[in-house]
């Protein structure tokens, strides 16, 4: 088998078997709340044939318990929603061409004051079904009836049988993060201990760049993680690692954003000189312990992981990033005196190596914060609170309304 075909294979594996996540347990559940749905609406007689319940249970069912549940409430209220403006307008003048439109204009308003998001369009959805047949209360009522069975079932399979808790793959993700930006620095280092030009600046600069998206797949994860947690019944176990993961990961975001301005910075002192001389921008004593700096930051960077991960070795490994981050603080005070050297003879060559020096400063400080200890547990936010805020809203609109009624003469 050729590499390729071995690397794809890999790539397949980790997808499906990546630590945390169980292959097939989504399918599983969605396929026994659809049937279960089914079952139910049928033995309470909501209508001949069912097969709303089972669709919205279907649509209900997500990777996390929050994300069923808040999907349960979006489609009940939009069908509900749906279904009222049906009946009121079938009530007073029945289906027309102008009063379909009439129907769906205003589905699409409601669902919009009501924060439906991607359950918008199940509003006029709703409301034109039961407006072709008339509006009948019989129908409105089983299509209610229906979508509650549906999404109740679907909630309950989702909270009984192994609700997902995404702690282990943020962890990963963050752990890979920070093994990248250590392998990142340490390549950074070789190549100043190996020479220096325009050229390699320029590489090293896009590489740093790169990282960004290993920073936005390691953030999309741990939100994954904190969503997973919200309603979960194993809440206890992410309480403690969740502010723990997020500190880390805040650490290396900023750090990540060091990287890539100390790489500019790097790349620009190559343009303040002539080309022919880009390669001796930094002598060897420079280059070497700037490149010690660097060794020092890649260490501590990759002991934040074994902090974040809360092992039973995170007090070890914080007490090793205090000192390699005091190594690194020593070796850029020695960077320091070198580059002031340096500056003695060309003065206006300060200001980009006080550019570098403070790059480094910034590093220390944001991999230190990135190994400090969380202020307080993570709490859930409220459960789609902009619903509950817009729902609100509108009652408090239609109170006003009615008030302004009762005072007219």
């Amino acid at each position: 088998m050729s590499s390729r075909g071995s690397g794809v294979i890999r790539q397949m594996r980790s997808a499906l078997f990546r630590r945390g996540r169980r292959p097939g347990l989504r399918t599983a559940k969605t396929t026994l709340a659809a049937v279960l749905s089914y079952v139910v609406a049928q033995r309470l007689g909501t209508s001949p044939q069912p097969v709303l319940a089972p669709l919205t249970a279907l649509l209900v069912v997500q990777l996390t318990m929050y994300e069923t549940v808040a999907s349960g409430l979006q489609r009940v209220a939009s069908v509900v929603a749906g279904v009222l403006i049906a009946v009121g307008v079938a009530t007073l003048v029945g289906l027309t061409w102008w009063s379909l439109g009439v129907v769906v204009a205003v589905s699409l308003i409601v669902g919009r004051l009501l924060h439906l998001g991607d359950h918008l369009l199940e509003v006029p959805i709703s409301a034109m079904l039961v407006l072709a047949v008339g509006g009948a209360e019989g129908a409105a009522l089983d299509r209610v009836y229906e979508t509650l069975v549906g999404a109740a079932v679907g909630v309950a399979v989702n909270l009984v049988i192994a609700t997902p808790l995404y702690v282990q793959p943020a962890s990963d993700a963050i752990g890979e993060l920070a093994e990248r930006m250590a392998a990142f620095l340490r390549e950074l280092a070789d190549q100043l201990g190996a020479g220096w030009s325009r050229e390699s600046a320029d590489r090293m600069l896009n590489e740093a760049r790169r990282l960004g998206d290993e920073v936005d797949h390691a953030d999309q994860t741990l939100s994954r993680a904190q969503e997973s947690a919200r309603l979960n019944p194993r809440v206890a176990r992410a309480r403690e690692a969740l502010p723990r993961l997020r500190t880390g990961l805040t650490g290396l975001e900023h750090a990540y954003v060091t990287i890539r301005n100390l790489c500019r910075s790097l790349l620009d002192r190559t343009y303040f000189v002539p080309s022919e001389e880009a390669e001796t921008v930094y002598d060897a004593e420079v280059r070497g312990e700037l490149a010690q700096v660097l060794e020092a930051a890649a260490d501590a960077i990759a002991h934040v992981s074994a902090v974040t991960a809360g092992t039973e070795a995170q007090h070890a490994a914080r007490l090793e990033v205090d000192r390699r981050l005091a190594e690194l603080h020593r070796r850029r005070d020695r960077l320091a005196e070198l580059l002031h050297e340096e500056s003695l003879a060309d003065r206006a060559v300060w200001q980009q190596h006080g550019a570098l020096l403070t790059d480094l400063d910034r590093m220390r400080i944001e991999i230190e914060a990135a190994v400090r200890p969380p202020e307080e547990a993570w709490r859930s936010p409220p459960v789609i609170e902009s619903q509950r805020r817009a729902f609100r809203q509108m009652v408090a609109a239609a109170r006003q309304s009615a008030d302004r009624r009762r005072r007219r003469p």
